[in-house]
């Protein structure tokens, strides 16, 4: 399991919002961890965890527990990543759907989809509902939530004389924003139900709706491009990769073979080793930072308690897995545990 990454663009327009808002742009990007570099393409690959701080210091530096949502309902998907330009020359709503998951992962990547599309057109009992089956744990309804306002904004923008959504269902509770979800959204919100959805008028799944004819050889263009993205992404499979896919279903062992995993992987330690050089880093390191990411996901996710993360990460005992916590994030796991409550 690598890395999740995602589009530099999406980190870049967020960047440049919150600081046309007064954030000063250099300690937004001290926090993400990120250089202006790593930010001159919109095809640029950032890790999904350099995002996530970007927003958390978006909200300590404005006070605004909604400035994602914010952002996503004011600014345009086609500025920035490719999908968006794809999807805006698609033939229909049910076809821009078949083009999100087609390349969502040049827009980021998620280890929380297995097997499955993320977003679903569903017709049931004479309603019309777009179902996000994205799993949504603690602060990642702040993802959602952009989700959903993403689908509105470009729809509402594109299309400002007919109606689209309807209103929302979501697994989260009110957030701390709750009293401008109706300005915002402009739509009624359902907390605590049983899935991610959101009815739109059902005028936009009948034979007789399509989008703007004509955009046929510029669809053509952008998926070409996006094609390539994707096939750039397949080659990319590092020997980090491989070793996280090794050692994930064993990590609660412990202390890990890196014999071991050369043997697996069809090469010898030395080989192993010089791969690892190669890529900069250490079997010692990759272990660690595998053992931090899936600590994070644990405690989120709230499933588990403090004592069980720390046996399924390896650690003989809690003390051992509370230092190295605090080693990781500078706070405990309870406290990060209950932050995200």
């Amino acid at each position: 399991m690598s890395q999740p990454m995602m589009a530099a663009g999406f980190v870049t327009a967020l960047l440049d919002y919150v600081s046309d808002r007064g954030a000063s742009r250099e300690q937004l990007l001290t926090a993400c961890g990120l250089k202006a570099e790593d930010l001159s393409d919109q095809d640029n690959r950032v890790p999904v965890t350099a995002y996530q701080a970007l927003i958390g210091a978006a909200i300590e530096a404005t006070g605004d527990t909604a400035i994602l949502l914010r952002h996503t309902l004011e600014s345009r998907l086609e500025t920035m990543s490719v999908v968006g330009q794809i999807v805006h020359s698609s033939a229909s709503l049910a076809h821009s759907i078949q083009q999100l998951n087609r390349y969502l992962h040049l827009m980021a990547e998620n280890e929380g989809l297995t097997g499955q599309d993320r977003f679903e057109l569903l017709e049931a009992v004479g309603e019309v509902w777009i179902v996000d089956h994205l799993p949504v744990f603690g602060p990642d309804y702040i993802g959602l939530e952009a989700s959903f306002a993403r689908f509105i904004s470009e729809f509402r923008r594109s299309f400002p004389d007919q109606t689209f959504a309807l209103e929302m269902d979501v697994t989260y509770p009110p957030p701390p924003h709750v009293a401008e979800y109706p300005d915002l959204f402009q739509v009624p919100v359902r907390f605590g139900t049983t899935r991610n959805a959101l009815r739109i008028d059902p005028v936009w799944i009948s034979e007789d709706t399509e989008f703007e004819p004509g955009n046929a050889y510029a669809f053509g263009v952008f998926t070409r491009h996006a094609d390539a993205l994707l096939a750039e992404l397949g080659r990319s499979d590092t020997i980090r990769a491989r070793i996280e896919a090794q050692i994930l279903p064993d990590l609660h062992a412990g202390s890990l073979s890196m014999d071991k995993v050369a043997r697996a992987l069809g090469m010898s330690r030395q080989t192993l080793y010089r791969r690892l050089k190669e890529e900069g880093v250490t079997f010692a390191e990759i272990h660690d930072d595998l053992r931090h990411r899936m600590a994070r996901d644990y405690l989120t996710a709230r499933k588990v308690s403090v004592n069980e993360t720390a046996y399924l990460l390896g650690f003989s005992e809690a003390s051992s897995f509370v230092r190295a916590f605090r080693r990781w994030t500078g706070q405990s796991p309870t406290a990060f545990r209950d932050r995200a409550a």
